[in-house]
């Protein structure tokens, strides 16, 4: 197994500098459960550097309460150096440990070619997208009331068309190697009357754009209280031949792998055998049962 979604810093934390020795706890925990390459993704919107060129995105949305609450929240996580983060984790690479190079990267309407400008030159092995704002309104924050009250205001139907129009720009952007939590849209578990409508979508999107899905247990953790993708997701990826990764979405070293033993028989009962690992943003597979052929 992978995990190949961990974070180094809980949101409404600050950042701290990343060292060797705190990936290699994540290495260690991770081996406890299987697992064999984890990749350390954190947020794009973590970085000064995403600051610079992204920071005033939501200033396009009309001056509301749920932009002032993004802008904020932008600007009080948006403190990390990219340049440094990097380094650490080459250098863990350069030390032996069994970890990939990545970022999360958020869905920017009509802003992803600048994304891919920031992050030309970096020597990223993964990058993960994400949809995880309709507009100005981050429908994933299940703990404030303000922000979960704006699904009655928003309507479940049309946030999943949105969230679903979203993830297909996103995936035909070129920008991102893998979806992470590609149904995210029913964290709060709010579905509309037939949603095999849009997970059809989703699973068209990552078919046709070859971009590769990611099996999280984050939704364990969430309202929803099932993995991401839908076990009828799940399904549609296999008969499209859409290869997967696994991962955990751990904001904290102990969260590590959590609940992987249910993923590993969520995706073995599906029909994979193998996962999709990266290396300088090239695919290669690494059995579901095995070490990584590339860092073995």
């Amino acid at each position: 197994m992978i995990d190949y979604h961990l974070h180094l810093w809980p949101h409404g934390e600050a950042d701290l500098e990343p060292t060797i020795e705190e990936l290699a706890r994540y290495v260690e925990v991770a081996k406890l459960h299987g697992v064999v390459e984890i990749a350390i993704t954190e947020h794009l919107f973590r970085f000064s550097q995403a600051e610079k060129v992204l920071g005033k995105f939501f200033r396009r949305y009309p001056d509301s309460p749920m932009r002032r609450l993004m802008e904020n929240y932008w600007r009080d996580h948006a403190k990390a150096d990219l340049d440094k983060y990097v380094e650490v984790a080459l250098a863990a690479k350069s030390a032996g440990l069994p970890v990939v190079v990545g970022l999360e990267v958020d869905y920017y309407q009509d802003k992803m070619d600048v994304v891919k400008e920031l992050l030309k030159g970096y020597p990223f092995d993964v990058l993960l997208g994400s949809v995880h704002w309709i507009q100005d309104w981050p429908f994933d924050h299940v703990s404030d009331e303000f922000v979960q009250a704006n699904w009655d205001s928003v309507g479940v139907e049309n946030a999943w068309d949105s969230y679903t129009r979203s993830l297909e720009e996103l995936s035909s952007s070129q920008a991102i190697d893998v979806l992470a939590h590609p149904d995210l849209v029913k964290v709060a578990g709010r579905y509309p009357a037939i949603p095999e409508e849009f997970f059809d979508r989703m699973a068209q999107a990552a078919r046709d754009c070859k971009i590769v899905a990611e099996v999280s247990s984050a939704g364990y953790r969430k309202p929803v209280a099932e993995a991401y993708p839908a076990p009828y997701l799940l399904r549609k990826f296999k008969e499209y031949d859409v290869k997967i990764t696994t991962a955990s979405d751990a904001h904290r070293v102990a969260d590590t792998a959590c609940s992987f033993s249910d993923i590993k028989t969520f995706v073995t009962e599906a029909g994979y055998l193998e996962l999709a690992g990266f290396k300088d943003r090239t695919l290669h597979t690494i059995p579901i049962s095995g070490k990584s052929p590339v860092l073995s």
